[in-house]
């Protein structure tokens, strides 16, 4: 099977150098994408309205056999699996993408989550996912009510209270990533994360990409206050900040920290940087097309793009950056790989 991209002579020598002996020998992924291009709408600038666009310049679709092939070329030596669900945009046919997340779980032999809609009745959610047999949910902001304007979208816009009663009493995950521009610091987003760890505290509620601490300044006192929290677990995932993972280890210890990848997004060839709190992502010139009006993004002539490699590479580094000045023992590393994810999803 051939893989959707190639490594390079940093790449192998990143991983070989820095990251084979620090992974374990098999590990989970708790956040990827699976899709195929025929069941998504065209895109075009209203598609993005409420999410950055820059990701679906790496990949226009992922099938399972991409992201295994993926993990066997990134990851020599290692047996990865994955937790999986879509990536829906609005126009994209859901049904159809969550059906083939179905198809694509059982090929694989890996769990899925429905991406649900905020609209769903509470018996239809859990019969949806009954019925193609996810372990729980992945819920956006971009399907919050057309009519609220994007910095205004709260949780409860796109996770409604109905819908974590089903998840509550099933005991089902939430893949949740969160909203608003503060992002993790901001003051209405982590009231609604503390209401849902006390009033609804059987959901297994995953904070996606810490949530969305891609810079310091994205945690304000954030963890001060989750660091009290005793069952929201957060996963890793698109972030390569190790202040913020060394933040997240210390609040809440490495059982409520979890790898997560995001693939395909991270198998980017790139660097994040942050300049007053904004992540900047350098990329080699030419390679993602012209990203001149992305803010989010910015291009490196040799020697600087030479040296650059993969995402996913740069976010176990940080990852690694962060266990050592914390003292992680291998047993935590293995945890934040591996257990804490088995745990999560009752596997």
């Amino acid at each position: 099977m051939a893989a959707p991209f190639q490594l390079n002579d940093v790449d192998r020598r990143v991983y070989d150098r820095s990251l084979r002996d620090f992974l374990p020998d098999a590990f989970i992924d708790i956040h990827t994408h699976v899709w195929r291009s025929q069941d998504t709408a065209p895109r075009d600038p209203s598609s993005y309205s409420r999410v950055v666009s820059w990701p679906s310049r790496v990949a226009a679709d992922q099938p399972v056999e991409d992201l295994v092939s993926s993990y066997q070329l990134m990851f020599p030596g290692k047996s990865v699996s994955a937790l999986i669900f879509s990536l829906v945009y609005g126009g994209d046919d859901m049904d159809r993408m969550n059906q083939y997340v179905v198809e694509a779980s059982r090929r694989s032999g890996f769990p899925s989550l429905l991406f649900a809609h905020p609209t769903w009745t509470a018996s239809t959610l859990e019969d949806r996912i009954r019925a193609g047999g996810h372990k729980g949910i992945k819920v956006y902001l971009n399907l919050a009510a057309s009519y609220i304007p994007e910095r205004e979208i709260r949780i409860f816009d796109f996770l409604p209270p109905h819908q974590l009663d089903v998840l509550a009493r099933n005991r089902w995950v939430v893949m949740l990533h969160i909203p608003r521009d503060g992002r993790l610091r901001d003051p209405v987003n982590l009231e609604q994360m503390l209401e849902i760890e006390r009033s609804w505290p059987g959901a297994r509620v995953i904070i996606a990409h810490v949530g969305r601490a891609y810079c310091d300044e994205d945690l304000g006192d954030a963890f001060q206050r989750l660091g009290k929290t005793r069952d929201m677990v957060f996963d890793t995932s698109a972030n390569t900040n190790d202040h913020v993972f060394e933040a997240a280890l210390r609040a809440v210890g490495p059982e409520r920290v979890l790898f997560g990848s995001d693939m395909p997004i991270t198998r980017m060839r790139m660097r994040r940087i942050c300049e007053g709190g904004r992540y900047v992502n350098v990329v080699p010139r030419g390679l993602y097309g012209d990203v001149s009006g992305d803010s989010h993004m910015r291009e490196a002539d040799p020697p600087q793009s030479e040296e650059l490699t993969l995402f996913l590479y740069e976010e176990i580094l940080a990852i690694r950056r962060a266990a050592e000045r914390t003292g992680l023992s291998r047993a935590d590393i293995e945890n934040v790989f591996n257990r804490n994810a088995k745990r999560v999803l009752a596997v």
